[in-house]
């Protein structure tokens, strides 16, 4: 690759969390991770805790191609039992593989 490269020049992502709220069930983790293995994305975090009859569940990616945020996102909330889905994301300069 040239040296002669900018890095406006090279496709940028962006880091994002995604938050949600879903209904506690033992098929709700994997249902999650769907949207993202489709896309071959592999998340750098994901954490959940559940209280009581509700599941709080976050999941981060570093770069994710901002193209891909909305439709992951909408993904998301199309989960059965999603009740809330917050987004994080921050501009980020890396490249995108």
């Amino acid at each position: 690759m040239s040296e002669d490269l900018s890095a406006a020049a090279l496709p940028c992502g962006v880091a994002v969390r995604f938050m949600l709220d879903a209904d506690s069930s033992p098929g709700l983790l994997p249902r999650l991770l769907q949207p993202f293995a489709r896309r071959d994305l592999i998340p750098d975090r994901m954490w959940a805790h559940r209280n009581g009859g509700v599941t709080h569940v976050e999941i981060a990616l570093e770069v994710m191609s901002p193209e891909l945020v909305h439709h992951v996102e909408g993904n998301l909330r199309q989960v059965i039992g999603v009740q809330r889905v917050f987004q994080l994301r921050t501009d980020d300069t890396r490249a995108v593989a």
